[in-house]
Parts: C-alpha cells; structure tokens; sequence
C-alpha cells in the first residue's frame, strides 16, 4: 500500500499539469514500515530526456541520487518515482517497465487537455517483465 499525503499530492498534481503536453517527472519521498509506505514530500525533477518529451521521460541517474541524498539529509526514504502520461491512462507502459527499478513504486497520473484525470501507483518485478499495480491512497 502507498499513502501519499494530500498536499505532495497537489504539488505532483501541477508539476504534471504544468508539464503537459510533456511529460513531468519527480521523486516520492517518504517513510515505510509494516502499514506500508507513506510519500509526506514530492519532489519535481528535469525530464532529461532530449527531443520530445510527450511522450517519454529520462531520469538522468545524478537527479536521481540527488533525490535520494535529499531524503536521507531529510531522515527519509526515497520512496518511488512518479510521472505523468499526457493525454493517456495511467497504466504502465513497457518503456516504463525497461526503465523501472523493482525496489520503488511508481506513480502514473494522467493528465487530459492539461488537467489531472487519475492516478495508478505499480510495483514492478525484479525481472522488469511485469509490473502489479499498487493499492494507492492519497490524502491520508
């Protein structure tokens, strides 16, 4: 199970909006335990990714050890990543498999004509050849 508060829920919410058409990316930092892992910061991060970025996003590996260095300066995991899927359902594409690392969840929101839709959270498998969605609560 992933909880993630309301307000770094907001902020992942218009970092997607602000984004579109592009896709946004960011870093969920948190605690976990045995009630499951709770996400209490979001972190926008660059889409690195060059050319389009309507359809893909690149976490460039020193945006990502510096989220994580920032949830441990903050006595915090680095929970997971999240992105956004312009004009798409929040499922979990294959590049998003290939990409993945098993260890984080991963949050998709779906931005439609600019404007947040829905959200899905997926653990991926330590294979990379399949990814169970996540039970997701936000706001608690």
């Amino acid at each position: 199970m992933l909880r993630i508060a309301k307000e770094p829920f907001e902020r992942m919410k218009a970092h997607a909006e602000a984004a579109y058409p592009n896709e946004c990316v960011g870093a969920m930092l948190g605690k976990s335990g045995s009630g499951g892992k709770v996400v209490d910061i979001a972190m926008p991060l660059e889409n690195s990714a060059e050319g389009s970025q309507r359809a893909f996003y690149r976490l460039s590996t020193e945006h990502l050890l510096a989220a994580d260095k920032a949830a441990r300066e903050q006595s915090r995991e680095l929970i997971g990543i999240y992105h956004s899927h312009p004009d798409a359902a929040a499922y979990f594409s294959e590049t998003d498999l290939k990409n993945s690392c098993p260890w984080y969840s991963f949050v998709v929101l779906s931005v439609k004509g600019g404007r947040y839709d829905h959200a899905n959270s997926w653990l991926p498998d330590f294979e990379q050849t399949g990814a169970e969605r996540e039970e997701l609560e936000i706001g608690g």
